[in-house]
């Protein structure tokens, strides 16, 4: 098992050699105000600390700084639970002041931390962190990609984007050292300038990952940890992208189209398969307005929260109201949350929205370079051993029947295969003595970190699953308004045993009171399914979903 240099650090040194951690241990944090706003959040305090750019190397002198933020414990502090939502390279210091005030009981006993992670820059900064520049002029051009043309031209076409972009991170100095490691190790200097001896968390999505790495190398430290919309922690990080394309499919199929369905069988069709089957005429219509085939799928893709699956459902209304030259007005229940994604979106309500908005939103000019977030590729592609390109397009040749919707797509795009560099270390799996403080929740239909993925790492660790039943979305506890998975953790926290194995009901779908059974990898839940509630929390619930959704939709 790998060493941790803060662990190594506090054996007696030598009189005459000085501990090149001293100062990055020593120094000290001048909390302040936060440099951004966040609607439905207790009020948090910030602070920027100075980590070793190379923890392996702190005496080469070479710093970063890294942002946190604080929301005091409100009565007796049982100590901190530090927070990520995911990515990798998802920002969260404005989320721990939101999660204090979703989980008032929990912040009465514990600080809530949030931390914008090495390589991420400071969220309501000027400091937009690790950007790879891609020249526009190495991507391609042309406005009708479709992933499904499997012609050499188009194939080489799909590969230009990955492989520039590759190129471009790898180029930076910064990239070697934005990985799982090096983050785990800033996490490690968080809580001992907390002043605490163990560190609690709450990660989801990628969040899960460098969570069980952070108990993986500081196992000693690990306090209770919460992995909500788990990866295989203990296998590759990069097969939870690699499995995007069925788990995609398998979320439009038996969820998505079916709920368009009934929520909209006037103008998508009255089951699942004439969705279908108008989602794809949509989808010809569009594209010859110009729009390409694989941005329609995009707004498909990743489909993890209400305001995502919002924006689907107004692309195929409209789209379908230019195709049948007719427009049906929306359910009431849905009425006004259309509204809001449209005004959010598109800028304009959604009765006035027209299918020409949407192709102008889609085709809007690019610059001279496309910034990309350095720091999703950079610890996606550098914790581990990479495959090459050529993998890639196999994949996408078998994926693509199969999960026509991403299936094409994805092996055709992925960066990891164009990236050259090895990992610099080694992140070894949870051993027993850290497993027995993780829990894992997940949902039964998530697109974006599927259930057999949270499964296999919680059979592989031996720790217990919190499985929510017909969920389709990401993220389940604070954000879904389950009172299941509430008191299942929330007990947790504050000093119940770790909960066994438990299946909790769904709540009901956007525009629904009820929930609809479908069969997948879940059994049935052990109680009856129970509403979200609609209270004074619902919308910065419905905001953190769509933030952690957005952060990890990933491609």
């Amino acid at each position: 098992m790998a060493v941790s240099v803060l662990v190594a650090a506090t054996a007696p040194a030598a009189a005459t050699t000085p501990d090149p951690l001293a100062p990055y241990l020593a120094q000290h944090v001048d909390w302040g105000s936060c440099p951004f706003k966040e609607k439905g959040s207790r009020p948090a305090q910030c602070a920027r600390i100075t980590v070793p750019r190379d923890w392996s190397a702190p005496a080469a002198g070479n710093d970063i700084r890294v942002a946190i933020s604080r929301v005091a414990a409100t009565g007796d502090r049982s100590g901190a639970i530090l927070v990520n939502p995911g990515g990798p390279g998802g920002r969260g210091t404005s989320i721990a002041g939101v999660l204090a005030g979703l989980e008032p009981s929990v912040n009465e006993h514990y600080d809530f931390v949030g931390m914008d992670p090495r390589g991420t820059g400071q969220e309501g900064g000027d400091d937009e962190g690790f950007v790879c520049r891609v020249p526009i002029g190495r991507l391609p051009q042309e406005e009708d990609l479709d992933a499904r043309d499997r012609s050499a031209r188009s194939i080489t076409l799909h590969q230009r984007t990955p492989r520039a972009v590759a190129e471009a991170c790898q180029s930076n100095a910064l990239a070697p050292y934005i990985t799982t490691w090096q983050t785990t190790h800033d996490m490690d200097l968080i809580r001992t300038l907390l002043g605490d001896e163990k560190l609690n968390y709450l990660g989801y999505s990628y969040g899960t990952w460098l969570g069980a790495k952070y108990a993986s190398l500081f196992p000693d430290r690990a306090g209770k940890l919460v992995l909500d919309s788990s990866v295989n922690f203990e296998g590759r990080l990069q097969a939870a992208f690699e499995a995007f394309p069925k788990i995609d499919q398998r979320q439009f199929d038996s969820v998505y189209a079916p709920w368009l369905a009934r929520r909209f069988p006037e103008q998508l069709g009255k089951t699942a398969m004439e969705v279908k089957k108008k989602w794809e005429r949509v989808r010809t219509w569009f594209r010859d307005q110009g729009v390409s085939p694989d941005d329609f799928d995009h707004v498909f893709v990743g489909n993890g929260n209400t305001h995502q699956w919002l924006v689907g459902a107004l692309v195929l209304l409209k789209g379908a109201a230019a195709l049948d030259g007719t427009a049906t007005p929306p359910p009431a229940a849905l009425k006004i949350d259309l509204d809001r994604t449209s005004r959010a979106t598109f800028g304009r309500s959604a009765a006035d929205l027209t299918a020409a908005d949407v192709v102008a939103a889609v085709q809007e000019q690019e610059p001279d370079y496309a910034d990309v977030p350095g720091t999703r590729l950079a610890v996606a592609c550098g914790d581990q051993p990479t495959r090459a390109a050529s993998w890639y397009k196999l994949l996408s040749d078998l994926q693509g029947p199969a999960y026509p919707l991403f299936g094409w797509a994805y092996g055709l795009g992925e960066p990891c295969g164009f990236w050259s560099d090895p990992p610099a270390h080694e992140l070894p799996t949870l051993s027993a003595k850290a497993a027995k403080h993780v829990l894992v929740v997940q949902g039964e239909f998530d697109p974006q970190t599927g259930y057999e993925q949270a499964e296999s790492a919680a059979r592989a660790a031996g720790v217990p699953m919190v499985s929510v039943a017909e969920s389709p979305f990401h993220g389940q506890y604070a954000v879904s308004g389950n009172s299941c998975v509430e008191e299942l953790v929330n007990g947790y926290f504050l000093g119940s045993a770790r909960p066994a194995a438990t299946i909790c009901p769904g709540v009901p779908l956007p525009g629904e009171k009820e929930v609809f059974p479908i069969r997948g990898p879940v059994g049935e839940a052990g109680q009856k399914a129970a509403p979200a509630p609609r209270d004074a929390h619902s919308s910065a619930r419905q905001r953190l979903q769509d933030r952690i959704g957005k952060i990890n939709r990933g491609y």
